[in-house]
């Protein structure tokens, strides 16, 4: 790996090592001395009967309630033979996919017609009269704020990648296809309030997985290339238990997962857009201190922060773990997250508040394999890792402006650093009525909603190098020009 200089960084392996039990949100995974490989397309079985994912596979990266988590831990002091504190292994990607390679996009769905009436408030964030705690706009903001003011919280993120052999600890400093770091102005790129129907009283993990999908169909991402680097976030509404959450059987927080899984409860999940990830993102507060309410900030300060630390924890994973367990995960099963989760704050590797361009938020800190005199640690920043080679610039083409019900044409130019390479273009914040061709760049359509949109266009070549331009488009109701 390449040096880097954290700011901060917590937790030799050795001192890691102590928290490991702590941090087992994905389960204590069968690492007996002479058992059978497992195939990289499934998980060890769990065999800690106290973890959440104990007979249930699906929940990768589950994270345990604080309460349910100490019982994991007692549990694997008492039977140190399934312990596992080496690095994170590449386990060789499912479907070619490993990590999330390319500029991370999150869409944030509110799953269900209890969320109830929309506003927006003066961030822009779609409000909801069905969320008594605001745990809606205070995760928007999570999300707009990643990569913003310098973080590097999400740089720990980027040492993974793809293209390495199975059973890999590093990636080598010739290596294209690292984890990115956020593309300017956050990975926020849509929010969907599907009120079409009400939110099941406790969601399967196929319904989860289902509604994900028709999440990719709203957001017009119905390709594979489209959702190669985006994740769904299906949040459910206050009172409703999604895979029996904030029940006696259903001890944890949130997962991950991925449609084509067929261990989820349910079974897997047909989706004609490729594959989707996904996280089963309950709604947090209803738990209270049990999933980290006041874990950071005492008071009303802390009243959401287990909504930035366990969001933050399963958005972690799913860059380092699209498919998982494809990904990087230890010899446990353990993700960069679980291994990190519900530490203490201030003690080594503990939880922390993280300062980004649109607040303050509780972060739980997440594994490093590079980490102290390189051994693993959990950090709370890290230099960014960054792909090397390739070259890729888009042309900024300015501000827009447009009129609802005018047709409308934008042609995107890049240019590559290396000569030979096919350029893949895509966007997020477009004007509703109008889309992006993925091969040539050009941005056309019918706007159909008068406001201002905030657009991010990418063009990523066939090395995974990539290159992006920020502007505004505005939608007038009449009059204005057609956005050329």
């Amino acid at each position: 790996m390449r040096s880097r200089t954290p700011i901060r960084r917590w937790a030799s392996r050795g001192t890691a090592a102590a928290f490991t039990a702590v941090a087992l949100a994905a389960g204590m995974q069968a690492a007996v001395a002479g058992a059978a490989t497992t195939s990289v397309h499934h998980a060890a079985s769990v065999v800690n009967p106290y973890s959440p994912a104990y007979h249930h596979a699906y929940r990768h990266g589950v994270v345990p309630t604080i309460p349910q988590q100490k019982l994991m831990n007692r549990w694997a002091r008492n039977h140190p033979v399934y312990a596992s504190t080496n690095d994170l292994n590449y386990g060789g990607g499912i479907d070619g996919i490993g990590v999330t390679t390319g500029s991370e996009r999150v869409y944030l769905v509110f799953y269900g017609s209890q969320w109830g009436t929309q506003s927006t408030n003066s961030n822009g964030d779609i409000t909801l009269s069905g969320d008594p705690s605001g745990q809606a706009p205070y995760q928007q903001e999570l999300y707009k704020g990643f990569g913003t003011a310098g973080e590097l919280w999400s740089g720990v993120m980027t040492q993974y990648c793809d293209g390495v052999a199975t059973g890999s600890q590093s990636c080598p400093a010739s290596n294209t296809e690292h984890v990115a770091y956020p593309a300017p102005g956050g990975v926020l790129a849509g929010v969907w309030v599907d009120e079409s129907t009400a939110s099941p009283s406790q969601a399967t993990g196929h319904q989860l997985g289902v509604e994900a999908v028709n999440a990719a169909a709203h957001f017009g991402n119905t390709t594979a290339s489209s959702n190669r680097d985006a994740q769904y976030i299906i949040v459910s509404p206050t009172g409703t238990h999604p895979d029996g959450y904030n029940t006696s059987t259903g001890q944890f927080c949130a997962w991950h997962d991925w449609n084509g899984d067929t261990t989820l409860s349910g079974g897997a999940v047909t989706s004609p857009y490729g594959d989707i990830a996904f996280t089963n993102s309950p709604y947090i507060t209803d738990m209270g201190t049990s999933c980290g309410q006041n874990f950071v900030n005492s008071g009303s300060a802390g009243t959401l922060d287990g909504v930035s630390i366990v969001n933050g924890h399963e958005y972690a994973e799913t860059i380092t773990d699209q498919n998982p367990p494809g990904g990087w995960t230890d010899s446990s099963g353990a993700e960069n997250g679980d291994k990190c989760a519900w530490i203490a704050p201030g003690t080594a590797g503990g939880a922390f508040d993280l300062t980004t361009a649109t607040g303050t938020f509780a972060m739980q800190t997440t594994w490093a394999n590079d980490g102290n005199s390189g051994a693993g640690a959990c950090e709370a920043s890290h230099a960014i890792v960054t792909n090397p080679g390739n070259t890729v610039t888009v042309t900024n083409p300015g501000n827009q402006t447009g009129t609802v019900g005018t047709p409308a044409s934008l042609q995107i130019q890049a240019t590559d650093s290396a000569s030979g390479q096919t350029l893949t273009y895509s966007a997020t914040g477009l004007p509703a009525g109008l889309s992006i061709n993925s091969s040539s760049g050009l941005i056309s359509g019918t706007p159909t909603t008068a406001a201002t949109y905030s657009v991010t266009v990418t063009a990523k070549d066939t090395t995974n190098a990539s290159g992006s331009a920020s502007f505004t488009w505005t939608i007038g109701s009449s009059g204005g020009g057609g956005g050329i």
